[in-house]
């Protein structure tokens, strides 16, 4: 029994320093402790193929964020929801786990975080896309979740029509 003891005191020393990095965080803690910055957007290539030819674009948000709340901000997640204007239904979605053990301190901010939508629109090529009636205006909704909390809707944002693509020239024999 007095073997046990001492380890008994170390098993609970470390129990009680690890509860401060367990902490959860509510859902309106999460909110007012997230700004979003530096927000970017653009469709890039999900998939591409010379012959037969065949392009799927998809949006792609970049973003960073700055702790503007009183506790480091850990195991993060953001989920984005990308809709057509004018559609009732989502065309596509992004979620990433961002933020893990490495913490971002109050005052500080993230690295960036890049959320790429698992669905886009098809086409033949660039030319394709931008003349297909279902490539139109887009918007993302993006939320943050954190151990303890609920989604939080952290803003809506558009999403450019810029592309962030380029079709290789043509192959062939130099002239």
């Amino acid at each position: 029994m007095k073997r046990l003891a001492p380890s008994m005191v170390v098993l609970a020393a470390l129990a009680l320093a690890l509860v401060p990095a367990c902490q959860t965080m509510s859902s309106e803690e999460l909110k007012s402790s997230i700004e979003v910055l530096d927000y970017s957007s653009s469709w890039v290539s999900k998939y591409y193929q010379p012959w037969p030819p065949r392009l799927i674009l998809v949006p792609q948000i970049k973003f960073r964020i700055k702790n503007i709340g009183a506790k480091p901000l850990t195991y993060v997640n953001f989920n984005a929801i990308y809709q057509f204007k004018g559609d009732p239904e989502n065309f596509g979605d992004a979620f990433m786990a961002a933020i893990r053990a490495k913490a971002v301190e109050p005052g500080q901010t993230s690295d960036v975080i890049v959320l790429k939508s698992n669905m886009g629109v098809d086409g033949k090529n660039l030319a394709g896309i931008r003349d297909n009636p279902a490539w139109k205006s887009a918007f993302v909704r993006l939320f943050a979740i954190s151990k303890g909390s609920h989604p939080v809707p952290l803003g809506v944002y558009d999403v450019s029509r810029d592309i962030d693509f380029k079709e290789p020239g043509p192959v062939g024999p130099k002239k």
